[in-house]
């Protein structure tokens, strides 16, 4: 456990008790602050209370008596309607930050003084593939035997951290909800993956939510900055950081074309990822050769994560070594199982459009389900990426929506036992069954995990026809 820092004898209001809350106010204490726990839902109150918090609700909150308002990524800051909280706080002028601001001024140990290498901080945000790079950039630290720990949204929360050790780099997967509270923000390496709509209503719009995502590399002026520039606000965001155009302070990522001028770039084409600095190839991979990677989003993620490890010192061959071995995640691209030579993929990560296309030009001849709650009102850019399937099977609570905007061939199966059976049976020899969603998961689960792991249960019940 990490505790949190200079923060003896100041007043801290803890809103939402998740995961992230309760550790952050378990962190405080440990730091000597004073902690007023607050949360809608009782049951976690209840949980904060058995811990020995003190608990209230927001109309008995004394603002005098509160310096800083620590608030959790779920809880909405600005838009579309700012938690009565967090407006009230405003209003009286109190300071508000979350875990992660607060990570950020607490990870520092006298201790490190006697290190030979001081710790490193990779923070990973972006739209998609967040998960899946930072998982990389862990997985081929652990294999150079570098010490290293996941968290954020991947893994532990931040202050469920061991203390850092001499020469170890802590990997962070960093959501927009959480880079737009943060009031400090100070990674020695930033990732930004690519970016497409997401979480708009949250963020008040495409501006509000890129700015959020901008705040990890404005505010905290990393040393590095790795840079997916497929879209048009990476390479913004690459063009507003850099000083030159071959800053080497910026790393420009690409899967849609080659990158080959006087900056440090990393690309994938056909297949092979390459690295140029100052104009010249300096290294080449064969991601082909990769199987938890495949496709060009699994390739962007690859190029994300080889960016990141070089600019800590790891060289190419040793990453090359490293991304042969990765297995990949759960939920994401996952090759959970083959029936009778059909090829079963569990993408429930997908939750919205953009995730899904990714996955549905990866694999052929498709069987796909797809449905949920509907995150946007038009999912029509679906339809071109739909070359590859041979019939979609609709699930969850919008599903009349959902199919009446895909130019497929489609059933309305409603749920998931039914989208598996009827899917297998449809299904041929050397076709896949694809999970991914373009939506979210609310309407039928408590989450994109559990969905998936649905998934997986009604194919085991397929071994057993």
């Amino acid at each position: 456990m990490i505790t949190a820092q200079n923060v003896k004898n100041i007043s801290y209001a803890v809103l939402g008790l998740g995961r992230s809350g309760l550790s952050a106010a378990i962190a405080l204490r440990a730091g000597g602050a004073k902690i007023l726990c607050l949360d809608d839902n009782i049951d976690n109150l209840k949980i904060a209370e058995d811990l020995g918090f003190t608990c209230t609700v927001a109309d008995k909150i004394n603002w005098n008596d509160i310096d800083v308002l620590l608030v959790s990524p779920g809880v909405p800051h600005h838009y579309p309607k700012p938690h009565i909280v967090v407006s009230e706080a405003i209003e009286n002028g109190v300071a508000i930050d979350n875990d992660i601001g607060l990570f950020f001024r607490s990870v520092g140990s006298p201790n490190w003084e006697k290190f030979e290498s001081i710790p490193k901080i990779v923070a990973v945000t972006g739209s998609n593939g967040k998960s899946t790079t930072s998982a990389l950039i862990h997985h081929i630290l652990q294999c150079e035997n570098r010490p290293s720990q996941l968290a954020g949204n991947i893994g532990k929360g931040v202050f469920d951290l061991e203390p850092l050790t001499d020469g170890e780099t802590v990997i962070l997967e960093l959501s927009s909800y959480q880079t737009e509270v943060a009031n400090s923000l100070t990674p020695d390496v930033a990732v930004f993956t690519n970016f497409t709509p997401d979480h708009l209503e949250r963020h008040g719009g495409l501006g509000g939510y890129y700015a959020a995502k901008k705040r990890l590399f404005i505010s905290g002026c990393p040393d590095r900055s790795v840079i997916g520039v497929d879209e048009f606000e990476g390479q913004l965001l690459a063009q507003e950081l850099a000083d030159h155009t071959h800053d080497d302070r910026i790393i420009k990522v690409s899967v849609s074309r080659k990158i080959t001028n006087l900056g440090w770039n990393v690309f994938a084409n056909k297949g092979f990822l390459s690295e140029y600095r100052r104009g010249k190839q300096v290294a080449s991979i064969d991601l082909r050769k990769c199987t938890a990677l495949q496709g060009p989003h699994n390739h962007q993620n690859a190029c994300a994560a080889y960016a990141a490890v070089r600019t800590l010192g790891v060289g190419p061959r040793s990453v090359e070594k490293a991304l042969k071995s990765f297995r990949g995640l759960p939920h994401r691209s996952q090759l959970v199982t083959e029936i009778d030579g059909v090829v079963f993929i569990n993408d429930s990560k997908a939750t919205n459009v953009d995730s899904a296309i990714k996955a549905l030009e990866t694999f052929s001849k498709v069987h796909w389900i797809c449905g949920g709650e509907q995150k946007e009102n038009d999912i029509s850019r679906l339809n071109n990426a739909l070359a590859n399937v041979k019939k979609a099977y609709v699930i969850g609570t919008d599903t009349a929506k959902f199919s009446s905007q895909i130019s497929c061939e489609f059933e309305i199966s409603n749920t998931m036992d039914k989208a598996v059976k009827n899917a297998f049976k449809d299904a041929k020899d050397g076709e896949t069954i694809l999970l991914s969603p373009a939506a979210a998961s609310f309407d039928q689960y408590s989450s994109f995990e559990e969905r998936g792991k649905a998934f997986e249960h009604e194919i085991t019940k397929l071994t057993k026809y």
